[in-house]
């Protein structure tokens, strides 16, 4: 009886040291990123015994079976899939806040009514000097603002596809760390503090890439994943220990794709996702100002070669150039701009040609199309933030759900040390008495 005392002892003595190992090690990790609060599993020895001589009772004390994370995978999952979705969300809203900026920034709207204010003012008197060289320098901050708008625009996709080229690094980084904890992973040994540990690792590995791409995971025995880009139905990423490499591509648009192993890639969710549409936007959106550009070159062009100059030459281009990058001032001498209709003679007061431009700029209405672009582009802004901070409300909550099951309460950490410090210190009260049973059986004469 004294022998089975004291190995019942002994063995609760064990188990109340591991789970003090276990309650410290979660109290010096509670600010630890990606770590998930650890508790310790035991199990009754199960060998016959004996009490009266009832040897249906066990009596054979306590074994420590493994170290338990307290993470549910349902709600890990949230966190990735909500978290995918938020980072795509904010990029999006990020890189069309600079496009809005890119294309309010340079004041092409008040640069595009202001021309036709000095075209306006022209006209009160078409041979006065000082007016025909305001519609120059009219003309002039037109071009520039068009010029600026281009360049800011392409100063926001070399930006986004930056940012593209370094989150593909990052992935391609990181997947390779996740097939090494794979590895790992499928030659540890069950309920390892070390294996613990790995997974950990990958939960955080898992996390990270889901903020750079939406991805679906598949889980082993032994804890390894597989993890696929771009949803379920998406490339395999990692398989075991082996790692595919992603890579993107840059069309002539300035557009991304993805793709791996040379197959293309889907991506709905994730910093990668919102770069992509962000520079799909912004394509568009420079089209949308490379053609409004055209269409002022191309309408004052057309008006200035249908009629006569100061000297009663033909009217030269006022504008070259095919797009707002490329937009520029043809001629800088106020004489040229041609005012009069075609033959007029020289010095002639007519303004019948410019007349004419004045009503073709009313007509192609390029202030209107201008301010049209913004409003959409501070609109979409509006929309997609509105969308995103209902994403980031759902992610917290997710985060929040996670954190109450595995993130350290130091509170409650607190209360488990004393609580395993008392069951330690009763065990050794049981095994002195143990002890001090068998002295006194030797005792005996």
């Amino acid at each position: 009886m004294t022998t089975d005392l004291l190995s019942i002892a002994r063995s609760a003595t064990r188990a109340a040291r591991t789970q003090l190992d276990v309650t410290a090690q979660n109290i010096a990790n509670a600010g630890t990123d990606g770590y998930v609060r650890r508790t310790v599993s035991t199990e009754e020895v199960m060998t016959p015994g004996y009490v009266a001589g009832n040897r249906d009772v066990s009596l054979s004390g306590v074994r420590v079976t493994g170290v338990i994370r307290n993470a549910d995978a349902f709600r890990q999952a949230e966190v990735r899939r909500t978290g995918a979705d938020t980072a795509r969300a904010d990029t999006e809203v990020g890189g069309l806040t600079d496009i809005q900026s890119a294309l309010e920034a340079p004041g092409v709207y008040s640069a595009i009514t202001g021309f036709e204010t000095a075209l306006t003012q022209l006209a009160q008197s078409p041979t006065d000097t000082p007016l025909r060289a305001s519609v120059i320098a009219a003309a002039q901050t037109l071009s520039n603002s068009f010029n600026i708008a281009s360049n800011q625009l392409d100063a926001v996709a070399k930006g986004q596809q930056g940012g593209a080229s370094d989150g593909v690094n990052q992935i391609n980084t990181m997947s390779t760390e996740l097939a090494k904890v794979n590895g790992r992973l499928a030659r540890m040994a069950d309920a390892s503090s070390d294996r613990t540990g790995l997974l950990d690792q990958r939960d955080m590995l898992l996390e990270k890439l889901a903020g750079y791409a939406d991805i679906a995971t598949s889980f082993a025995s032994n804890g390894a994943v597989d993890v696929t880009l771009g949803g379920a139905s998406g490339a395999p990423l990692v398989t075991g220990a082996t790692a595919q490499a992603l890579a993107v591509t840059t069309a002539a648009d300035g557009t991304i794709g993805f793709s791996v192993n040379g197959g293309a890639v889907t991506l709905s969710g994730g910093s990668l996702a919102g770069q992509q549409q962000v520079l799909a936007s912004l394509a568009d959106v420079h089209d949308q100002l490379d053609t409004l550009a055209k269409s002022v070159i191309d309408t004052v062009n057309t008006a200035q070669g249908n009629g006569a100059a100061l000297d009663g030459s033909t009217g030269p281009a006022l504008f070259s150039g095919t797009g707002a990058g490329s937009m520029q001032l043809a001629t800088t001498q106020g004489s040229a701009i041609a005012t009069a209709a075609a033959g007029a003679a020289a010095g002639s007061r007519d303004t019948t040609n410019l007349t004419a431009l004045r009503n073709a700029l009313t007509s192609a209405d390029p202030a209107g199309t201008m301010d049209t672009l913004i409003y959409q582009a501070s609109a979409t802004v509006q929309a997609r933030t509105t969308t995103r901070d209902a994403l980031k409300t759902i992610s917290d909550a997710a985060k929040t759900a996670l954190s109450a099951q595995a993130g350290v309460d130091l509170d409650t950490e607190a209360i488990n040390l004393t609580r395993f410090q008392q069951a330690f210190q009763a065990s050794g009260r049981v095994m002195q008495v143990a002890g001090n049973l068998f002295d006194t059986i030797l005792s005996i004469k």
